[in-house]
């Protein structure tokens, strides 16, 4: 393998510097020698040359070659500027801050109307180019924006202590779903995304075949008070329940 990198280096470094005719002559004595496709050899060469990481019989090497000129690389000029991006901002706000898809092909109706409504004021320049933009381009503008107004730490169910073989457990297969009494229960927080001190939580229990659902507030997540509210809601059902699925969370 030592050898065989060597090798590989020594001749990317000709193949880089060779003409045309000449990259031809050295490619097809590299793929006699080392047995490679002349497409995947003529790649390798390539990166060689530019000190690209590469691998070599499913090896990994980072070969430091000459330096790449960066004079010949082209930068896209900036199309949507600050001004541009203010006024997204401004029109994302006011539709509820709706995805790229779906404000891309409305911001022709609504800037107008925003405009005659006195809630927007821009250049023309600025009009045209809000009006072309891309549901891409509208991602990755309000990307930074995006991420301020996401919402963190919402959930708060957490695994049971309980192991799986203390609790009679039925598959997929025992699962009847086409007769009712096969209910999904889970718990809906009020603590306003702040989970400190006591909060009311309502319990949510609906059969999957039919659809019927009762709720019942319960004063907190210990287990009591869920116990408690699933015993009512037993009650409540007009017909016995007789499966319960839910999620792994301390309380169930």
């Amino acid at each position: 393998m030592a050898v065989k990198k060597k090798i590989s280096r020594i001749v990317a470094e000709r193949y880089c510097k060779a003409r045309k005719k000449e990259k031809g002559r050295i490619l097809d004595e590299f793929v006699k020698v080392f047995g490679y496709r002349r497409c995947y050899a003529s790649w390798l060469l390539r990166m060689l040359g530019k000190g690209h990481v590469f691998y070599i019989d499913r090896k990994r090497y980072v070969v430091k070659g000459e330096k790449t000129s960066q004079k010949g690389i082209r930068k896209r000029p900036i199309v949507y500027g600050q001004e541009v991006v203010d006024a997204l901002k401004k029109v994302w706000y006011i539709l509820d801050m709706p995805c790229g898809k779906r404000l891309a092909p409305y911001l022709k109706e609504i800037v107008p109307i925003l405009e005659t409504k006195g809630e927007l004021k821009i250049s023309n320049e600025v009009k045209e180019k809000l009006i072309k933009i891309s549901a891409a381009s509208i991602d990755r503008l309000l990307k930074e924006e995006r991420k301020r107004w996401r919402i963190k730490k919402r959930s708060y169910t957490k695994p049971g202590s309980l192991l799986k073989k203390q609790i009679p457990i039925k598959t997929f297969a025992d699962w009847n779903e086409n007769r009712p009494g096969f209910i999904e229960i889970d718990l809906v927080d009020h603590s306003g995304g702040l989970a400190r001190g006591i909060y009311a939580q309502t319990l949510d229990a609906t059969d999957v075949f039919c659809g019927w659902t009762e709720t019942i507030c319960v004063e907190n997540k210990s287990q009591m008070k869920v116990f408690e509210g699933l015993r009512k809601i037993e009650k409540q059902f007009p017909f016995p329940i007789v499966g319960i699925d839910s999620d792994n969370g301390a309380e169930f």
